[in-house]
């Protein structure tokens, strides 16, 4: 729902800390030259924005829930100046992307009144230019989402669990991003602690928490191990 949620009036909402302003989670790679998107929520214009941000190669989709996917309209102005985009994602994720955005695809749709994606299927790992994209299946609750490995960089948000394979496929990360709901226990998303026990297995020197709710204060206490912090909007890291 993002933070402050509409209507609350408890003590994160109301927090001047700009850390306690959180957009919906979405991470962009620069590497090679190359712009990456992961995911592209219903915040993403105001992020882009932001971030002055004027190009994009690629997008890669975690899954199709509404809060990481609902910007692909957004994408419009970047498919104005640059053309077609790519967005990867797991069969299920495009088929969803395709029956939400059935107009992008309507070929009786002229200018720029759809945005210009095509859309493509992950099988195993792949190539966005000179960088090799790992995706791996996590739970997501009773769906399956997709995490990535893009070199020294290991991307997971949404998983209630990190199976034994992607644990391993992940070790040797020099940075982790990783979900972590709230202090409590939820079916769906690690909890804090779960995160914690995570990152401290996998062993990434930086470990940055994302996808809190509005229970989560960066100024607790919440016994994470060295190294795990909570990222923030705007936060940019040099790996």
């Amino acid at each position: 729902m993002g933070v402050p949620v509409i209507g609350c009036d408890c003590p994160i909402c109301t927090s001047s800390d700009p850390r306690h302003h959180r957009l919906r989670t979405s991470a962009l790679v620069r590497s090679h030259g190359l712009h990456i998107l992961i995911d592209v929520g219903p915040d993403f214009r105001m992020q882009a924005l932001r971030a002055n941000l004027r190009r994009i190669d690629a997008v890669l989709l975690t899954h199709a829930h509404f809060d990481h996917v609902a910007g692909i309209d957004d994408l419009r102005p970047f498919c104005m100046r640059q053309g077609t985009l790519p967005i990867y994602g797991s069969a299920q994720t495009l088929a969803d992307v395709r029956q939400r955005f059935a107009y992008a695809f309507d070929d009786t749709s002229q200018g720029s009144s759809r945005p210009s994606i095509t859309l493509h299927t992950i099988e195993g790992p792949f190539q966005i230019g000179p960088l090799t994209v790992l995706p791996l299946a996590i739970p997501h609750g009773t769906w399956t989402i997709t995490a990535y490995r893009i070199g020294p960089l290991g991307y997971v948000t949404d998983a209630s669990a990190i199976p034994p394979a992607a644990m391993e496929a992940l070790r040797g990360v020099q940075v982790l991003v990783l979900n972590a709901l709230r202090a409590e226990p939820h079916p769906t998303h690690l909890s804090i602690a779960e995160a914690g026990e995570v990152a401290r297995i996998i062993g990434a020197p930086r470990t940055f928490l994302v996808h809190m709710t509005h229970t989560v204060d960066y100024r607790a206490d919440y016994g994470l191990p060295s190294g795990v912090t909570f990222a923030y909007d705007g936060l940019e890291i040099e790996i």
